[in-house]
């Protein structure tokens, strides 16, 4: 990439010897807005960022955030760039520091990052699924609303299989994933 944003599948990721990966605390939900205004300064920038599945609306919605909420990292040879701008730039509260001196951060660990990214959108995916087997859970909407069982398995990628309570025996029904959320 031209622009100096790092993802995973760049190239760009090779740092010469001089370079160093800093961590960048940013204000709530600024985590772009530093991006982009660290970018014009000229630094080199990686945000990683996450796909998850979040309930909103009634619905289970992908929403892509980032991978360290109010966090980036920007690579740096401090010898030829300063960072003493970045505390000052929009969307940043500062670098994440050690004794008093910005806290370099393990290329190793930079590496790692970019490594679990998917490779064609650079996105990381929350794997851990919305339920487990055994989970309780609460219908809260279609015909058997309000009742509470238990989460068995998904059954594609719109329904759920769960096990309620009904005329006396459990019983396995299938039901929409709009219409389960955790029991309180």
């Amino acid at each position: 990439m031209s622009d100096g944003r790092i993802d995973a599948s760049s190239n760009l990721a090779v740092v010469r010897a001089s370079e160093r990966w800093y961590a960048v605390c940013c204000k709530p939900r600024q985590e772009a807005v530093a991006e982009e205004n660290l970018l014009r300064q000229g630094y080199r920038t990686y945000l990683p960022r996450i796909r998850n599945t979040r309930r909103r609306a009634g619905q289970w919605i992908d929403k892509v955030e980032p991978l360290f909420p109010r966090y980036l990292f920007i690579c740096v040879d401090p010898a030829r760039h300063s960072t003493a701008p970045v505390r000052s730039t929009r969307g940043v509260s500062g670098l994440v520091r050690h004794c008093g001196l910005p806290a370099a951060v393990p290329e190793q660990v930079i590496e790692a990052i970019m490594q679990r990214a998917d490779a064609d959108s650079g996105l990381h995916r929350d794997n851990r699924p919305l339920f487990c087997a055994g989970d309780p859970i609460r219908l809260i909407e279609g015909p058997l609303a309000g009742m509470e069982g238990m989460f068995t398995e998904e059954d594609g990628e719109r329904r759920v299989i769960v096990l309620l309570e009904l005329m006396g025996k459990a019983n396995k029904t299938r039901v929409n994933r709009d219409w389960v959320v955790p029991a309180a």
